[in-house]
């Protein structure tokens, strides 16, 4: 197993190898805990796609799980519970996580089931049909929840043809359309060590973890490659964002109105943050109060912010009865223009600041919270800062810095998306049918 045998890592440093082939792999050592989380990060996401073949990363994602040279789909279920462990993996715009969560003592097992899995999923016709249709089963899964349907058609109004407007999951078509062959040459590709990452973060020893890599990627490990480098955040978006405007019969109406923002890289990443939570990140905000609080116009009302490589969206969620829209669209407008004329109060300002101190601290509790992090800081910025150093950049944000950035942001332009009962956007309110055109 995996642990140390001598004096113990020195508690929350990340520690870092690239071994042959480009693989990195980061540790961390998380005291207290008899457990270790091992992700898999492969630098491959919906974006690197092209339009015919949408939603081919998810739908390998799945495929993978099916069948290796030395497993099937039904050892590989059973080898996990036979530890009690947990294995599972996600797909999202700019990357692909396969994980595992399991006892200290089973993480050398852990990392080689995750390694055979990605390395040597074997990616068969039999099983592609199978899965196809889990697929377009999870694809109408999406259709009928108004939320997950806002989601994607709102990224879609924000950037239009770019490929971070796709649907993650694909569509109907294009999976209904995917042949094996694009499927397998898209993982032989794609799925190369230079583009991984492999984090593990719990009971663990660096050098052991090593070891244990060095064992599952057996025959990948070629030298003479260097890691690939994170996503350039230079290119830039065309068009403005756009509305997106989805016909279903629902009971309540769907809103998300945004802005697009900076890139991930960018400095004000901080103040983003900051001004997202005083708008709709907490109890506390403007718009939970205003709209859910003290007017009841809506159950669930929020902000939240995405990051890319290059750009990003700070935007606002609420549904509602469709006849309470035009106010709740109202009120939401009003004060995000109050916002960017005035600014936050003093009082906002902390207690927004307060929240994000103790999202960053109390978000990293536990192995898997501490895995998602270093894997993600590793295959996005190359570089790994503590949470004392994210403390320190966020106490580095004045008000002035919020102020001046929803200034400049709260002015638009703005896109949106709304799913309800509508058959045109002139049953919408003003303000939305006033955006840019539906796509």
């Amino acid at each position: 197993m995996s642990k140390s045998t001598k004096a113990p890592e020195p508690v929350g440093s990340v520690r870092k190898s690239v071994l042959p082939g480009g693989l990195r792999v980061v540790t961390q050592f998380v005291p207290g805990v008899q457990s270790a989380s091992v992700g898999l990060w492969v630098q491959v996401g919906s974006r690197d796609e092209v339009p015919s073949l949408a939603g081919a990363a998810h739908f390998l994602e799945h495929l993978l799980f099916k069948s290796t040279p030395t497993r099937t789909a039904t050892s590989i279920a059973q080898q996990i519970d036979a530890i009690g462990g947990e294995l599972n993996a996600f797909t999202g715009k700019e990357h692909t996580c396969y994980y595992a969560h399991v006892l200290d003592e089973n993480v050398d097992e852990a990392i080689d089931l995750v390694a055979d899995v990605v390395l040597r999923g074997r990616c068969l016709s039999g099983d592609m049909e199978i899965e196809r249709d889990v697929v377009l089963e999870e694809i109408a899964m999406r259709d009928d929840d108004p939320e997950d349907l806002l989601g994607e058609a709102f990224l879609a109004s924000m950037y239009g043809a770019h490929s971070l407007g796709r649907p993650v999951i694909g569509s109907t078509e294009s999976i209904a359309a995917m042949a094996r062959r694009q499927l397998h040459s898209f993982h032989v590709r794609r799925y190369t060590p230079d583009r991984m990452v492999l984090a593990v973060a719990g009971n663990v020893d660096h050098r052991a973890i090593v070891a244990a890599a060095r064992a599952a990627f057996a025959g990948h490990l070629q030298p003479g490659t260097a890691p690939v480098a994170a996503r350039p955040g230079t290119a830039k978006v065309p068009g403005k964002p756009g509305f997106s405007l989805l016909r279903q019969e629902t009971e309540q109406a769907h809103l998300t109105l945004g802005v697009r923002t900076a890139g991930r890289a960018e400095p004000d990443r901080w103040a983003v943050s900051v001004l997202n939570t005083a708008l709709g990140g907490g109890l506390s905000s403007r718009l939970f109060q205003e709209i859910r609080e003290t007017r009841g116009l809506a159950y669930s009302v929020y902000s939240s912010v995405d990051a890319f490589a290059e750009t990003g969206a700070l935007s606002v969620y609420a549904g509602c009865s469709p006849e309470r829209l035009a106010e709740v669209v109202d009120l939401a407008t009003t004060i995000l223009t109050d916002v960017a004329e005035n600014g936050l109060t003093a009082a906002e300002f902390d207690r927004a600041k307060g929240a994000l101190r103790g999202n960053v601290v109390l978000g990293l509790e536990d192995s898997s919270s501490r895995m998602h992090r270093i894997g993600q800081s590793e295959l996005n910025y190359g570089r790994h800062r503590t949470v004392a150093q994210s403390l320190r950049q966020l106490d580095r944000v004045r008000r002035s810095d919020v102020n001046a950035l929803a200034a400049r942001l709260l002015t638009g332009p703005f896109g949106g998306a709304v799913v309800g009962p509508y058959r045109n956007r002139r049953q919408l309110p003003k303000q939305l049918a006033a955006l840019g055109a539906v796509r």
